[in-house]
């Protein structure tokens, strides 16, 4: 028998990127999950439309993957990797090595996608100063792009309502325009047309700081947490060109794109760019249990590896790096994405889920839909005086109606586990339609 909370259980936890006083006046609570649905406290059955928080990609309680956990906890439930090791952490390095794109060799574990672009964020600036350009010590992200919540990610990061709290964070960071242009690229199916032109903002800020300066630039491949914005074609490569010509080291946060959201085990193979360092999280272990993992080339890894041999290469890293509970989830993951094909599955729903999104434009106060891979996003114009209120309001009356989707302002993202059928697809947009035609929410 499920146990119900009372209303003053919940006032003890602070709840992350919610309105904590609004949340708890009137609960949402999940109490269990089975793969394509999660159930609630009062036993409602929910669709999940957002892979749990972008990282359920092979479905809830999948049993390779909870048999694997509870194994390891009886088995080692920790082993530090500072100068110790464990077997599994080695082979689920080992296993993402052969899943990742071409030249990405080596590895170094964290505990969250935060953690990891902080983690690719001082590499990129050790590379540099081991490879003689101590100078290189700026970092440039881009507006809108959402890189974490540590010191670095929310630096480099550039969603105002996340950096504004906190000053001035770190500093020599700058920040290239966004690319979501609504006059030129609404209602694009896939990447848009307009835009590549915007990668040439980088040779802008060489200009101004000098690339002497600059250590890394880093985006999403996808900019999906600021409400699913797809690079322009062209746009990427020529992000890359730019990077490589002034040695500023690239990197792609995939912490959301990374296994196989796109239809591509990474976005570097769907968009095939070829950057410096790759940061993922979340599909690493289907969300099971906390890890991220930093791939690096071997030309970054070996310029740590010059010292003598007793010295310490890196003077970074976690408690949890690589701990064996993770490890072994991670591993159970791989076996299942490899089983079911699901790395490569959404390239075959792409298609009929393009087709079901794009049904949506010609609804109630819809200014544009976006599609790529297994993502969708709908944009609402917003109320002048309550800016975010209309994508709120359907996304509560898509819970209440057995659908959970993600809002981010006033757009609704929507990212399935990469299970769900082409019934499921129905099902979801059926749901999702008949919300959308109360113009009045």
């Amino acid at each position: 028998m499920t146990v119900q909370l009372k209303t003053n259980d919940l006032s003890a936890f602070f709840m992350p990127f919610s309105a904590n006083r609004q949340f708890k006046k009137a609960p949402r609570l999940l109490a269990s999950a089975k793969d394509m649905h999660y159930y609630t406290q009062d036993g409602r059955k929910v669709l999940d439309g957002t892979s749990g928080l972008w990282c359920v990609n092979a479905g809830h309680c999948r049993p390779r993957i909870v048999e694997a956990i509870q194994k390891q906890a009886a088995e080692l439930d920790f082993a530090g990797t500072f100068q110790m090791g464990h077997p599994k952490a080695f082979e689920a390095a080992s296993r993402l090595v052969n899943i990742a794109p071409k030249g990405f060799d080596h590895v170094f574990f964290t505990n969250s996608g935060s953690e990891s672009v902080d983690t690719a964020l001082k590499i990129a600036i050790a590379y540099h100063r081991a490879k003689g350009n101590g100078t290189k010590v700026r970092l440039i992200g881009r507006e809108r792009g959402y890189h974490g919540v540590n010191f670095g990610g929310t630096a480099v990061g550039g969603i105002g309502n996340n950096r504004k709290q906190f000053g001035a964070l770190v500093s020599g960071v700058d920040h290239l325009r966004h690319t979501h242009d609504l006059a030129r690229n609404a209602f694009s199916k896939g990447e848009p047309e307009h835009g590549a032109e915007l990668a040439d903002d980088l040779e802008r800020l060489v200009a101004l700081h000098d690339a002497s300066t600059i250590a890394a630039v880093i985006v999403e491949p996808v900019a999906c947490s600021t409400g699913v914005l797809i690079p322009p074609k062209g746009y990427l490569k020529r992000l890359a060109a730019i990077a490589a010509r002034h040695d500023i080291l690239l990197i792609f946060d995939e912490v959301i794109t990374g296994y196989g959201r796109l239809g591509t085990p990474f976005g570097t193979d769907f968009f095939d760019v070829s950057p410096d360092i790759i940061t993922t999280a979340k599909g690493v272990t289907n969300g099971t249990i906390p890890m991220g993992a930093v791939f690096l080339k071997s030309r970054i890894f070996e310029a740590f590896m010059t010292g003598p041999e007793s010295a310490i290469d890196i003077f970074h890293g976690y408690t949890y790096s690589g701990h064996p509970m993770a490890a072994a989830a991670c591993l159970a993951t791989l076996d299942t994405y490899h089983e079911e094909l699901l790395l490569t599955r959404a390239a075959k729903l792409a298609p009929y889920w393009e087709e079901r999104v794009h049904a949506l434009r010609d609804l109630p106060h819809v200014i544009d839909v976006r599609n790529i891979g297994l993502i969708g996003a709908v944009e609402f114009a917003s109320k002048p005086d309550a800016p975010g209120e209309r994508a709120y309001n359907r996304f509560i009356k898509c819970f209440e109606k057995g659908l959970l989707v993600r809002q981010t302002g006033d757009i609704i993202a929507l990212s399935p586990p990469l299970i769900i059928t082409e019934q499921q697809i129905d099902e979801l947009f059926d749901t999702f339609t008949s919300v959308l035609k109360d113009g009045d929410l």
